[in-house]
């Protein structure tokens, strides 16, 4: 049966008020390349969260890519580099592959990689929680900030180039001989002692190695390792968010010209 004129504008109408209400609610990333070089950022949602981005792009020097993200999404967000995704050969990225994708499509990215993580939660009187890990290693650096820019949201780059600092053991080097990744301890060794699991499964029990206070000293505003003390979560309520891959030449300068 047709609807009468009236009742379709009036259902119309409530179709856009809903679309624009659940719009309003979202939030809005903006992903910063101001390496000298192109990136591939990539994204993988929590359990129950979907995928934004399609899970992965390429974003050339300078250029900067927006995107909608769900007010309530869980997720981490990371840059792969030394990509060729012509090729039939995996892992297609130096480093942060996702099964040779440029679409991650949910998958995480191969550590090691520098991970934003990011928390969001749909009502706004509550602040929204994100932080940069080094946990699974290093492969670039990155800054996270508000828009507008709050000093107190501001997660800062590295103060040193962290791949000319990393130990041999710890090194990811691509075919030419290059570092472009440093790994975690964890990661490298699979040791207890350094992944804070099993017995040194607490605060009390797992300390920083000398590892983690190299990640730490280069990165002072990142996770270090997973016990890191004090945490540095950054808490803060926003509905726009800036992230800035390579935000300075080491140093913690966050891209704000947007």
């Amino acid at each position: 049966m047709k609807l009468p004129r009236p009742y379709t504008v009036f259902s119309l109408f409530l179709i856009w008020h809903f679309t624009s209400s659940v719009l309003a609610q979202a939030c809005t990333f903006y992903v910063s390349n101001k390496c000298p070089f192109p990136i591939w950022p990539a994204t993988a949602p929590c359990k129950g969260h979907p995928v934004i981005a399609n899970g992965g792009f390429y974003l050339p020097c300078s250029q900067i890519r927006k995107i909608q993200v769900p007010a309530d999404w869980n997720g981490r967000i990371w840059a792969r580099t030394g990509c060729n995704f012509a090729s039939n050969w995996k892992p297609a990225c130096e480093t942060g592959d996702c099964n040779g994708k440029l679409e991650c499509n949910g998958t995480i990215g191969l550590p090691p990689a520098t991970l934003v993580q990011i928390s969001l939660q749909p009502d706004k009187s509550k602040p929204n929680c994100y932080d940069v890990s080094l946990v699974d290693g290093y492969n670039l650096p990155v800054s996270v900030s508000t828009k507008p820019v709050a000093s107190k949201c501001h997660i800062g780059g590295c103060t040193k180039d962290l791949k000319s600092m990393c130990p041999q053991e710890l090194q990811v080097l691509n075919d030419k001989g290059d570092v472009v990744a440093c790994k975690s301890a964890c990661l490298a060794f699979n040791l207890d002692t350094f992944c804070c699991r099993n017995e040194y499964g607490s605060p009390d029990k797992c300390k920083p190695s000398i590892y983690s206070k190299l990640f730490k000293n280069a990165c002072p505003s990142y996770y270090s390792y997973a016990f890191d003390t004090p945490p540095p979560l950054v808490n803060c309520a926003s509905d726009e968010y800036v992230i800035t891959f390579c935000p300075s030449k080491w140093g913690n300068t966050a891209y704000t010209s947007i």
